[in-house]
């Protein structure tokens, strides 16, 4: 009896899913697949890193360069640049893109999915399309109920923080200026996953007529938009990482900036991208970052008696 119990809970954890299941990815592609797939190649650490939370590592034979969880270390390097044969000689069943390969690389992708390797393009640009986006990682991997518990995680993670936000009327929040690219003026979509992160902490979006182009999550602005609502700039927040390589210093040099509230009140602060431009889990601990920095706690004092 012991033995069939536990021969039960085995199946049952098994990665699952339903028969002839259908997807249509980022690209437009309509993939259909009847089986968990089971040696994926991920090109880009966002999706190696859901991976890995799905629950789905020993599924990872390889992954691209980049800040991957540890629990991939080992694994082979792949690259967008690599070619196709190296690709077929480690015979996976799933290379995971974004579209920014599908534009660069379409000629590898074709050779792949010609010798009947199944290429998917996934990267979601706001919050909606980031739990869908979990739950296609879920579904490719046969982990769907893994995939709907990292949303309801993630929710409650979020509810926990909205209850500490200490002003209730959106129109008195601090305002704050998000920086995306600095060299370029950009800053983020306000339907971008960054941009939900810094409303979600407490914030409110001041570049609301931000708009991007070709569906991007980043947004043309200017300098003169900037110095525009310079009164209005209650925070400067800048992302920092490969996209954007800048520093405080660089930021308080730049012309123009100290006619801005936040550089006069010195509230001008960075934030690593991959807690705010990432779709995954991090960006939970982004929000919590964002919100001390929004309301910082006075320094207690101990007192001996």
């Amino acid at each position: 009896m012991r033995s069939g119990v536990s021969l039960l809970l085995f199946i049952l954890l098994l990665p699952q899913v339903p028969a002839a299941a259908e997807l249509i990815d980022q690209d437009g592609t309509r993939i259909v697949f009847d089986r968990p797939f089971s040696r994926i190649i991920s090109l880009y650490p966002a999706h190696t890193e859901n991976l890995v939370e799905l629950g789905a590592t020993e599924q990872i034979i390889g992954v691209s360069r980049g800040d991957n969880p540890a629990a991939v270390r080992g694994k082979e390097i792949f690259s967008d640049a690599d070619s196709a044969e190296k690709f077929l000689a480690a015979a996976p069943d799933l290379v995971l893109v974004r579209p920014m390969i599908s534009r660069s690389h379409p000629a590898l992708l074709a050779r792949l999915r010609d010798s009947g390797i199944t290429v998917v393009s996934l990267q979601p640009t706001d919050v909606k399309g980031m739990f869908a986006y979990w739950q296609t990682l879920g579904d490719l991997t046969g982990r769907a109920a893994a995939a709907q518990s990292m949303r309801t995680r993630f929710l409650a993670g979020v509810a926990a923080i909205e209850r500490k936000i200490p002003i209730a009327d959106h129109g008195r929040r601090p305002g704050v200026y998000v920086e995306a690219i600095h060299a370029k003026m950009k800053t983020f979509s306000p339907a971008s996953i960054t941009i939900y992160a810094v409303e979600t902490a407490g914030g409110r979006n001041i570049a609301t007529d931000a708009r991007p182009r070709n569906r991007s999550n980043i947004a043309e602005y200017g300098k003169e938009h900037i110095i525009a609502r310079a009164a209005e700039i209650d925070i400067f927040l800048s992302q920092t990482g490969r996209m954007n390589a800048i520093d405080i210093d660089t930021l308080k040099a730049e012309p123009g900036f100290e006619l801005i509230k936040a550089f006069k009140d010195n509230r001008v602060y960075l934030i690593e991208e991959t807690l705010v431009s990432r779709p995954t889990p991090r960006l939970l601990t982004g929000i919590e970052q964002l919100h001390r920095l929004f309301y910082p706690q006075p320094p207690t004092t101990g007192h001996r008696q």
